[in-house]
């Protein structure tokens, strides 16, 4: 007898919020000077360490924007920001007339770089303004004038309304500034600019990416919209996965694309327990954001597909499709699991348990995990016993 066939049916009401100008294409960078003219003579360039200088595109740009008559200022974001680095960047430029800010890194420069777009006309710290450490509504909203320009395929901050800042420790958080207005200008993502990020950090940026399609596809909160624009970039991203990390040039302007589509489909679909543990999991350990997705998504997707109702276990196995051709339900079922469990095996993505994570940590980790857009509800011991497997 033949098994169930997969078949998704989405809802027919839903809202969805703007997005950026976007510049999608190799050899895109270089419009970058003439873009930055509309709004201004007066540019702060945020990149993240010197990796991105070693390259010599940062001098190119600035001597591109001296042509341009563009003044420009430098703040450095090394490693994922927190509120701090926003605080001294909005203090140190406040006075300096930045009539627009660029951010050129990952998805931690490009997060860091937002929040002080928003944060410069309002000065004062961005504590005041966190999701669940201040008042978010207090913010009017007014924010200078941001390029976002990515370097890696794994957050696709480059296309959401959220920075994300942290600060790491028992007592830590990773909080979101959120407003409707802080989505970039534009979004000029250059696959090119990609080509020198390490097999390792292109591991765990494609499968943060990855991850991101898949809960915002199956998040309570996905659409007719969404779903179409996740399950087009899913398909990218399992098909080019592997040559993306291996630095194929069309394999990863195929990522960068998928990254950008995970930006916009979690911006207005949500995410599910994988980045609620990235919350939790990333407030108390220094761990990367993308390891921690990529080294998750397996262990959560099982647990959900346990727990999950009829609509979402259609909507993994439409997913498990991709990879077999296949519409039987089980079997892509069965395709689904076993990939993600080849990539991190394969891409040789961390176990938590390298960051300094213990046994006796998972229970504390376990109770401060959301999920709360996710299809299925999981308990503390579930989401436990998910961190357990991945130790």
């Amino acid at each position: 007898m033949p098994g169930r066939q997969v078949k998704v049916v989405a809802p027919l009401s839903f809202n969805f919020a703007r997005i950026p100008a976007v510049y999608f294409g190799a050899g895109v960078f270089n419009t970058l000077p003439k873009l930055l003219c509309r709004f201004g003579k007066t540019v702060l360039i945020v990149t993240g360490g010197a990796s991105f200088k070693k390259t010599g595109r940062l001098d190119t740009l600035l001597g591109a924007l001296r042509q341009e008559g563009i003044k420009c200022y430098g703040y450095q974001i090394p490693g994922e920001p927190s509120p701090e680095m926003v605080d001294d960047a909005v203090s140190g430029f406040g006075e300096s007339g930045i009539e627009a800010v660029v951010g050129i890194g990952g998805g931690s420069v490009i997060d860091g770089a937002k929040a002080i777009s928003a944060m410069l006309p309002t000065g004062g710290s961005v504590l005041n303004y966190l999701e669940g450490v201040g008042d978010p509504a207090a913010h009017s909203g007014v924010k200078i004038p941001f390029a976002a320009v990515p370097t890696t395929s794994g957050t696709g901050s480059e296309a959401t309304k959220n920075a994300v800042l942290s600060r790491v420790g028992d007592d830590g958080f990773k909080k979101s500034l959120r407003h409707d207005n802080f989505v970039p200008d534009i979004a000029l993502i250059d696959p090119d600019l990609t080509l020198t990020s390490p097999p390792e950090v292109a591991a765990a940026c494609a499968m943060d990416a990855l991850t991101q399609l898949l809960e915002s596809y199956v998040s309570v909160k996905a659409s007719p919209m969404t779903d179409s624009l996740a399950i087009g970039a899913l398909a990218l991203a399992i098909e080019n996965m592997e040559a993306s990390v291996s630095g194929d040039i069309q394999a990863r302007a195929a990522m960068a694309y998928a990254a950008m589509i995970s930006g916009m489909t979690l911006a207005n679909a949500g995410l599910g327990v994988v980045h609620g543990l990235a919350s939790s999991v990333g407030a108390r350990f220094d761990i990367p954001h993308g390891v921690l997705c990529g080294t998750m998504v397996g262990a959560a997707t099982r647990a959900n597909l346990k727990a999950a109702g009829a609509e979402a276990v259609q909507k993994y196995a439409a997913v498990g499709a991709l990879i077999t051709g296949e519409q039987d339900i089980n079997s892509a079922l069965v395709a689904l699991t076993d990939k993600l469990d080849g990539w991190i095996e394969s891409l040789k993505i961390p176990r938590l348990s390298a960051f300094g994570i213990r046994r006796e940590d998972l229970r504390q980790l376990a109770a401060a995990t959301s999920n709360k857009e996710s299809h299925v509800r999981l308990s503390k011991d579930e989401i436990e016993a998910a961190l357990s497997e991945r130790l």
